[in-house]
């Protein structure tokens, strides 16, 4: 079990800092399994109601920038309102998930946590929100005005115990250099992989994955 401590600082690192202990709440009081994903190319964030004597299970990608994340998290959990108070009886994105995804979005509001551009985009989609915020084209050009460009640097310019990944997506954590190649830690599959030191990598972090090194062993925070 985390603490609701630990999740704030966890959830900090994909999202605006100060929206992250609300959400950390949010996960106590709802009692919610809250999941940072990997990039799915069909979704970027996915609700389900309690089944089979499980709880709320949130899940949301790794990969968005800290305000897509955000709005993300904040569409589910909405979701997740408008099942503890109608179950099945309503339309996933029918009026009632509508509202309570208003109501939800208010208190990030009042902390002034998006800039301008995308506050604006994100009142205005608001007005009437879809199934997602993806499918709201202002929104979502405003929300990729602000994802991370990745460019590739060598292994040996990646900071000791500092984040990577390949084209291909998997992660590894920089080791020690080991004569001539440096020992890396995949994080997918934890087994130990040798890098020529002029090997070009997309950097992640400067710290250790927070999904791998702070969440339980399903990457979950409950």
């Amino acid at each position: 079990m985390t603490r609701h401590s630990d999740k704030a600082v966890i959830l900090a690192q994909y999202m605006p800092q100060e929206a992250a202990p609300v959400i950390a709440r949010w996960i106590d009081y709802f009692q919610c399994e809250f999941k940072i994903s990997k990039k799915r190319n069909t979704k970027l964030g996915d609700y389900r109601h309690p089944y089979r004597g499980e709880g709320h299970k949130i899940s949301v990608n790794n990969d968005l920038n800290p305000y897509a994340f955000l709005v993300t998290t904040v569409h589910e959990f909405a979701h997740l309102l408008t099942w503890n108070e109608h179950k099945n009886k309503v339309k996933p994105h029918g009026s009632e998930w509508k509202n309570n995804f208003k109501k939800m979005m208010n208190p990030f509001f009042e902390m002034n946590v998006f800039p301008p551009d995308v506050y604006q985009s994100i009142t205005k989609y608001l007005n009437n929100p879809s199934a997602s915020s993806c499918t709201d084209l202002v929104l979502a050009r405003s929300l990729k005005k602000y994802d991370q460009k990745i460019d590739k640097v060598h292994v040996e310019q990646v900071p000791l115990k500092a984040v990577f990944r390949l084209e291909d997506g998997r992660r590894f954590e920089k080791g020690e250099r080991i004569r001539k190649r440096y020992r890396c830690i995949c994080l997918d599959n934890h087994k130990v992989y040798l890098f020529n030191p002029l090997a070009e990598v997309m950097l992640v972090s400067t710290h250790i994955d927070a999904e791998i090194a702070c969440t339980d062993t399903s990457g979950s925070l409950t």
